[in-house]
């Protein structure tokens, strides 16, 4: 969601973000040469690793506006492995900064990670691996393969962003109530300011020093009533709110609407925000500590107003405070109020983990190497991580390397598989998934003997017929 602030400028905070990590190097298949010594063993060298798409939390983004202009990223490729036992070069990483208080999640709503402290990173697309030369896959038998393994591609994968600000008091109120004036009072901060509904499109941050206390503050603008059902534009901020200690109603003490009074518009935030808690989980708004900011004071209608309804609030069990933001009446009883209150609750929390740090994606493919599932008549569908990441490696146009597949798979035990499954001479098996697979005629006669069935460098005895 992309609101105006100010002239100019834009403030975004959800995205949807298109990444794509760099493709693995091709391995190099490549024999010795020299003079006197025609083949002087296997020296293809490994691809190089293709580069991560990260996101890294830096306190100099202040939104996500940079990738809602351009939501395609992309990281580098490995280079292609070389002769001489020379490795392909890494592909570079490409470092993402978002703000502190970023949510990440995948396209069907999942939390991947919540980035949170500076230097946070996660890895939000893994690059692919370098394919392993000649030189790597040698063996006894196999003394100078024909072959190299490919580079594998790199994570494609469209992800959500979504900001939440990192405040530790909220400030929450009708439009007009005077949030973003008493922003500007409390802290250095300049919010667009102007006595009419909606003025504020953004949220709001200013950072509050009280004494030795330092603290941050934000509001949440648009907030009425039916936000949580998604009128006005409260329902696109509540969520900058989500991870403040406490709440601060600000109430007009000075409104002319009809209908309305400091009293009922606590009664319709309230219920606002317990509306939103089904979306919260653990730790729902309705539970923060909360005080009442009777605001406006300085106009005498309102004063008087404040001094009515105040007894009304002090029997629910909640702190009042009259404030001017226009006078600065009050506000420094407030800030230090609220600075107890973000102390009280920082010196409950659990000693802190250390800031820096790297997620990764679950692996696809869960705990089974492989699983074979019938699909048709006399056809098979093979899934798996190992299977899929072989094929990929794969380059079927040598048939020596299609010979070492062969071996593989038969080591995995998908050979037995089939044949338990059922599978007869010339069923169609698939390996990958049902939209995207490399189909085969399955040949069992065709014995997957370990290396036995070299021919000529490239070629693969056991193959003749059937490629």
């Amino acid at each position: 969601m992309a609101a105006g602030a100010g002239a100019g400028a834009q403030f975004v905070d959800r995205v949807v973000l298109h990444v794509q990590a760099g493709h693995g190097g091709n391995g190099c298949a490549s024999v010795h040469r020299e003079k006197f010594k025609p083949l002087g063993g296997p020296d293809g060298a490994n691809g190089g690793r293709g580069g991560d798409v990260i996101l890294e939390v830096d306190s100099n983004a202040a939104s996500l506006l940079d990738y809602h202009r351009r939501p395609h990223r992309k990281a580098t490729n490995g280079r292609p492995g070389q002769g001489g036992h020379r490795t392909g070069a890494n592909g570079g990483d490409v470092i993402l900064p978002v703000p502190d208080g970023t949510v990440v999640k995948d396209a069907r709503g999942e939390v991947l990670a919540d980035l949170v402290g500076e230097g946070t990173r996660f890895v939000v697309a893994e690059g692919g691996h370098g394919g392993l030369g000649n030189a790597a896959l040698a063996t006894a038998k196999r003394k100078a393969p024909g072959f190299a393994l490919l580079g594998e591609p790199g994570e494609e994968r469209d992800v959500v962003l979504e900001l939440k600000s990192v405040a530790d008091v909220a400030l929450v109120g009708f439009p007009s109530a005077g949030k973003s004036s008493l922003i500007a009072a409390l802290s250095a901060a300049k919010p667009k300011i102007a006595d009419y509904p909606f003025t504020t499109l953004v949220p709001n941050l200013g950072v509050v020093s009280a004494g030795e206390h330092t603290f941050t503050v934000a509001d949440v603008p648009g907030l009425i009533e039916g936000a949580s059902e998604g009128r006005g534009l409260g329902l696109e901020f509540l969520r900058h709110i989500e991870r403040s200690s406490t709440l601060a109603h600000v109430l007009d003490c000075a409104t002319m609407e009809p209908g309305r009074d400091p009293v009922s518009d606590f009664e319709v935030i309230e219920n606002e925000l317990k509306a939103y808690d089904r979306v919260l989980g653990d730790r729902p708004l309705s539970d923060r500590p909360r005080i009442v900011v009777l605001n406006k004071v300085d106009v005498p209608d309102a004063r008087e107003l404040a001094e009515m309804v105040r007894p009304e609030f002090e029997k629910r069990g909640l702190r009042v405070f009259e404030v001017s933001a226009a006078s600065h009446e009050g506000l420094r009883e407030l800030s230090f109020a609220m600075a107890a209150m973000v102390e009280e609750f920082r010196a409950a929390l659990p000693p802190a983990e250390p800031t820096r740090i790297v997620l990764r994606p679950a692996p696809v493919g869960g705990d089974a190497e492989f699983e074979v599932k019938r699909t048709g008549d006399n056809e098979y569908l093979i899934t798996g991580a190992k299977p899929v990441r072989w094929l990929r490696q794969t380059d079927f146009a040598n048939e020596e390397a299609v010979g070492y597949l062969a071996d593989r798979l038969a080591k995995l035990g998908v050979e037995q598989a089939l044949a338990k499954a059922g599978a007869e001479p010339g069923a169609t098996v698939l390996i990958g998934t049902q939209e995207e697979s490399i189909v085969f005629d399955w040949q069992p006669e065709i014995s997957a003997d370990a290396e036995g069935g070299t021919g000529p460098r490239g070629t693969d005895r056991r193959l003749d017929g059937y490629l």
